[in-house]
């Protein structure tokens, strides 16, 4: 599969992922998924109705084309956070789980304690967690130590829109890294996606960006073409930045 990755045992091409909520309609939502190209869609456990006693987002996903990814949202405790992602496993019948455990309901900043906590106990029951997290490396190395398949650093606060705020800390992050590297939250624009992916991060996870644009199917449209677009600017290899100019079409070496 040309340029793919890993995330755990399963393998993707699409480095776009989506999330469900916030959609105008549920058509609107499923034209948004098509025009992403994703591969991995999120789901917010706590707020889909799963058992489909009446009308379910869950009916208007394709869940031979996309693989769920169950989503510990508006989980404020490891216990809770816990407790939702096997729900979502028995539920949607997979052992990944983006695991979140908020820690202010201000910013919606991670607990960064409470979510080591949770990815411990999570992976010794076999879950392939995703954690999503501060842009800590310290912390996120230990995520990866606690067996996480992925980590998952916030490019700022969820639902900001403010883009990248300290790519540096991303740029260590991806440093010592061995597992993907996906940034989550805080994308508001098709420059925010091709900004993360041209650090070399493996894949953006996003909801917002898309979802509350004025034309959401564009704009999933739109942050498909970054990713792309990004990524290939990251193997390809960007030019030194110099304080001063180089003309491109020099004057010396001319055979005369």
């Amino acid at each position: 599969m040309a340029d793919s990755f890993k995330i755990g045992t399963r393998e993707f091409t699409s480095r776009l992922m989506v999330g469900t909520g916030k959609y105008p309609s549920n058509e609107i939502m499923k034209k948004a998924l098509d025009a992403s190209g994703a591969e991995i869609v999120t789901v917010a456990v706590r707020r889909v109705n799963l058992d489909r006693t009446g009308e379910s987002m869950l009916d208007h996903i394709d869940a031979e084309r996309y693989t769920l990814l169950p989503n510990t949202a508006a989980c404020y405790t490891a216990d809770e956070a816990i407790r939702t992602a096997r729900l979502g496993r028995e539920a949607l019948e997979t052992d990944l789980v983006k695991l979140e455990v908020i820690g202010d309901q201000k910013t919606l900043f991670p607990d960064n304690e409470a979510l080591l906590e949770a990815a411990r106990v999570l992976v010794k029951e076999g879950f392939q967690v995703m954690p999503y997290t501060n842009d800590d490396p310290v912390m996120a190395k230990k995520l990866e130590e606690a067996g996480c398949v992925a980590v998952m650093p916030l490019a700022a606060p969820i639902g900001s829109g403010l883009g990248i705020r300290n790519p540096h800390n991303i740029m260590i992050i991806l440093e010592s890294a061995r597992v993907p590297v996906i940034v989550d939250a805080g994308v508001g624009t098709a420059s925010d996606a091709a900004a993360a992916m041209e650090l070399g991060c493996c894949g953006i996870l996003m909801n917002t960006g898309i979802a509350s644009a004025k034309d959401p199917v564009s704009m999933a449209r739109a942050m498909n073409l970054a990713v792309e677009a990004g990524r290939l600017a990251y193997l390809s290899g960007r030019i030194p930045r110099k304080l001063y100019g180089a003309a491109s079409s020099p004057l010396t070496g001319l055979i005369e």
